[in-house]
């Protein structure tokens, strides 16, 4: 079974680049990757890029050229990203899978890929929207995390889920930090914030939000470590779980939240 560790994307307004980073992790191998999708006509919306680990050679293919968008970075349909290793298609996302083998020439393997991990930015002044899937093949929602800052001396987080809110933070310059459960879909989502930043930072700084799946209560995979820094593209945040069975692993959502003053 391959798992696909994370895929990251960077969502910024419609008329600056999208950016569509991909990175995998295994016991051979961690590596990443990344294509910018630029708004003129002619950028490399396809391509191809090698890596080598432990005398093993990975090449990555993808093509955007086709890629429909809707209102997130990633696209939608009419792409394909491939990771092949040994001629063989260890990884293939997208639905132009028949393009994909035809371009790289590789063999299918009978192995499912894991979704386990998505980073995104979002930015806003006092509210932050995104969708949001919380599993794997999952029901897309609308996730709004709002900053009520009307009451300087008492702000308030609110975090809603299709319009109904699941969770308000009172006494947020006390609780700036934290976590609290709320249930999506029949799952336990444990929710984690620092909008340390936003109350006491700079106006440049921003927030940090973990919404974290268990599928097994009992093997909380979480490891109590400090949040990365926040300003840091690396995904650090993966090395937050331990190592376990890919059977066991949840879903992580992670959101930079940024204030546009």
């Amino acid at each position: 079974m391959v798992v696909f560790s994370c895929l990251q994307n960077k969502y910024t307004t419609a008329d600056q680049n999208q950016a569509f980073t991909s990175g995998f992790r295994g016991s051979f191998v961690t590596g990443q990757f990344k294509v910018d999708i630029k708004p003129w006509l002619f950028s490399k919306r396809k391509g191809s890029k090698s890596l080598e680990a432990y005398s093993c050679k990975i090449d990555i293919y993808w093509d955007l050229s086709s890629g429909k968008f809707g209102s997130g970075p990633e696209p939608l349909e009419g792409f394909y990203v491939g990771v092949v290793a040994n001629k063989q298609m260890v990884l293939l996302l997208g639905d132009m899978r028949k393009e994909a083998y035809k371009k790289t020439g590789a063999i299918p393997v009978p192995t499912t890929a894991i979704f386990v991990a998505k980073k995104e930015h979002v930015f806003g002044k006092r509210v932050f929207g995104t969708k949001a899937q919380f599993c794997d093949n999952g029901q897309i929602h609308d996730l709004i995390i709002a900053c009520d800052m009307i009451d300087v001396n008492d702000p308030c987080l609110i975090i809603r889920l299709d319009g109904k809110a699941l969770m308000q933070v009172k006494r947020l310059r006390w609780k700036f930090r934290g976590n609290h459960t709320i249930l999506v879909d029949g799952m336990a989502v444990e929710v984690y914030w620092d909008v340390h930043n936003w109350l006491f930072g700079t106006s440049l700084g921003n927030a940090v939000f973990m919404f974290k799946t268990f599928l097994a209560a009992e093997e909380k995979l979480w490891v109590s470590q400090p949040i990365p820094n926040p300003t840091s593209l690396q995904w650090s945040f993966s090395q937050r779980f331990q190592d376990s069975k890919s059977q066991n692993l949840g879903f992580s959502l992670v959101l930079y939240a940024w204030k546009n003053e």
